[in-house]
């Protein structure tokens, strides 16, 4: 039996953008062993995922530190891997190939650079996974139910019911500017069309939600929500408004309606938000996107109230 090494270190959103690339690779080798790498905070992710065999954490230590990559040497040779697929094509995952694993195979298929130019990651893995001779199905429009923890329990405790809409104000840490600063008004504006608005905190967002005084903060007791139950509370959401973070792919890749909000540091179509149910809007600095703008994008989303 075959065995393959998929490698996807991170982030969040990068790996909900990898999903259904793994899919395809899955049915493309039925029989094969499926291995992922990935970052220790990834690792229950990947563990629940139907496609995966097994799961290998790569703690990313510097490269400097040779003594530790000694050890992840030891350990990656351990596997004895057949092919390797790099679904993060990065600097690391370059070394790792020229220094850990030479003579093993990867997936390096020839694709026009023209053809790669500005797409972004969903759409590029795409093109490479076709151009390598795989059936592309599921690569452009992951399924993330498997993901989905029912969170049927904690909506009713907390008496959320619906029309209620998911709100995402935070984003990655340091990333002030991917973060529209206008939340709490649209939670107002929301309340007063029949939709109540809920945030599910991450462990570095906690002050940032609370600061919305008009949005219910969704949370465990004193503790935040896993990713499967983000995911629970995310599929059960009329829509959902986020920055653009790994929450807001998660619900764009479960299906969702929603709208998300981007700075111009990145265009909305490279992180492959187009291939979902969600709408984006694009502006240079978020501190400039009204909050007129924003109600009159989620009008068609909010329900009738006749």
């Amino acid at each position: 039996m075959d065995r393959l090494l998929v490698i996807k270190l991170g982030a969040f959103g990068d790996i909900m953008q990898a999903a259904g690339a793994l899919q395809d690779i899955r049915a493309h080798h039925a029989g094969a062993e499926l291995i992922v790498m990935t970052s220790p905070a990834y690792g229950r992710v990947f563990e629940r995922c139907p496609w995966v065999d097994r799961v290998f954490l790569d703690p990313r230590e510097p490269r400097w530190r040779l003594d530790r990559m000694m050890v992840l040497a030891r350990r990656l040779r351990g596997l004895r891997v057949d092919f390797v697929y790099d679904l993060q094509q990065v600097g690391r995952t370059g070394w790792y190939r020229r220094r850990l694993l030479p003579g093993v195979p990867w997936f390096d298929p020839v694709v026009d650079p023209d053809t790669l130019r500005d797409k972004g990651t969903m759409d590029r893995i795409a093109l490479q996974l076709a151009a390598g001779g795989l059936t592309v199905r599921h690569a452009l429009r992951p399924d993330l139910g498997w993901m989905v923890e029912d969170m049927g329990w904690l909506l009713a405790r907390r008496n959320i019911h619906p029309p209620y809409a998911v709100l995402i104000p935070g984003a990655s840490a340091g990333r002030k500017e991917k973060r529209w600063p206008w939340y709490d008004e649209l939670a107002v504006w929301l309340g007063r069309q029949g939709v109540m608005a809920v945030t599910v905190p991450g462990p570095d967002e906690l002050d940032l939600c609370r600061s919305l005084s008009h949005a219910v903060m969704l949370t465990d007791g004193d503790r935040y929500l896993d990713f499967f139950e983000l995911a629970g509370v995310l599929r059960s959401a009329d829509f959902v408004v986020g920055n653009d973070t790994g929450p807001t792919h998660l619900a764009a890749h479960l299906g969702r309606p929603g709208l998300a909000l981007f700075s111009g540091h990145l265009s909305p179509r490279r992180t492959g938000i187009q291939h979902s149910r969600f709408s984006w809007l694009e502006c240079e600095d978020l501190r400039t996107l009204s909050l007129t703008r924003v109600r009159e994008e989620l009008l068609p989303l909010v329900p009738s109230r006749s």
